[in-house]
C-alpha cells in the first residue's frame, strides 16, 4: 500500500512513522508512506498557502491551488477523468464521517491513499469539489491541524495490511472486530498467575478451550454493556 500525506507541518510525522509496527512495515516495503510539504506546491516568492475568507470572519483558509496541484501531481495524469486516476483522496476534517473500524478495513483494501491535513479555519470549499473523495474525522472535537488525525488514520490502516502484524489473528481478535461481535475485547492476563492478591481466572489456566472461548465471549459482552452501551444499541 502507498500512503501520501499532504501537510503544512511535515516534521510532526518524524517520530510516529519511525517507531514500532509502522517502522517495521515501511522497512519491509509493506507500506510506503511519504510526507509532502504543501508549501512546495504554492507559488510566489513567499510560498503563501493561506488567505482570508471571502465575506469576512476570523482566521485564515488554506488556498485551493496548492492542494489541487499537489494532489494532481501525486495522482499522475490530471487529464484523465477522476474515476480513472489513482489514489483515494481523504480530507481530515471535523466535518467528516467519524472514523470507525469498518472504515479502516475498507481503506486498507485501497492501493493508494492521499491524506490532506486541514489547518486554520479549514480549506477552500473548492478543494472538496475538485479533488476530495471523502472526509474523515477522528472525533467530535477540534484540533490545531489535521496532522494528528492523519497519523491515527495511517496507523489504523497500516496494521490491517496483510503481513504488517506478526500474527494475522491479532487484528481479528480485538475490540471492534468481528470475533468480538463489534464490541469490546475481553480481559487479558499473562504471567504471573497471582499478583498482590489478584488471581488469573481459573478458566484461563484450565486448558478447556471451549470453556475459555465461552468465558471470553461473556466477558466481551459484559464489558461492552458496561463501558460502551452505545455499541449494544447500534447492533440492535
Amino acid at each position: 500500500m502507498k500512503i501520501d500525506v499532504i501537510t503544512l507541518f511535515p516534521r510532526m510525522f518524524d517520530g510516529p512513522l519511525d517507531e514500532s509496527i509502522l517502522k517495521r512495515a515501511r522497512d519491509r516495503g509493506l507500506v510506503k508512506i511519504q510526507i509532502h510539504n504543501l508549501r512546495d506546491y504554492a507559488e510566489g516568492k513567499h510560498r503563501i498557502t493561506d488567505d482570508r475568507p471571502f465575506g469576512g470572519g476570523p482566521g485564515m483558509l488554506i488556498k485551493v491551488e496548492p492542494i489541487v496541484r499537489c494532489v494532481e501531481a501525486l495522482r499522475g495524469d490530471s487529464s484523465l477523468p477522476s474515476a480513472r486516476q489513482t489514489g483515494r483522496v481523504i480530507l481530515l476534517s471535523p466535518q467528516g464521517q467519524r472514523l470507525e473500524q469498518p472504515i479502516l478495513h475498507r481503506l486498507a483494501l485501497e492501493k493508494h491513499l492521499i491524506l490532506v491535513c486541514g489547518h486554520y479555519e479549514g480549506v477552500d470549499e473548492r478543494t472538496r469539489q475538485l479533488v476530495v473523495d471523502e472526509e474523515i474525522s477522528i472525533g467530535d472535537y477540534v484540533l490545531t491541524n489535521g496532522a494528528l488525525p492523519a497519523m491515527v488514520l495511517v496507523d489504523g490502516v497500516a496494521r490491517l495490511v496483510p503481513g504488517v502484524l506478526g500474527d494475522e489473528n491479532s487484528a481479528s481478535d480485538e475490540s471492534f472486530s468481528q470475533s468480538c461481535d463489534a464490541g469490546l475485547e475481553y480481559p487479558q492476563y499473562t504471567r504471573p498467575a497471582k499478583f498482590r492478591g489478584l488471581q488469573v481466572p481459573d478458566v484461563l489456566v484450565s486448558g478447556n478451550h471451549k470453556e475459555i472461548a465461552l468465558w471470553r465471549r461473556q466477558m466481551s459482552e459484559r464489558r461492552t454493556r458496561e463501558r460502551r452501551p452505545d455499541l449494544v444499541k447500534k447492533k440492535k
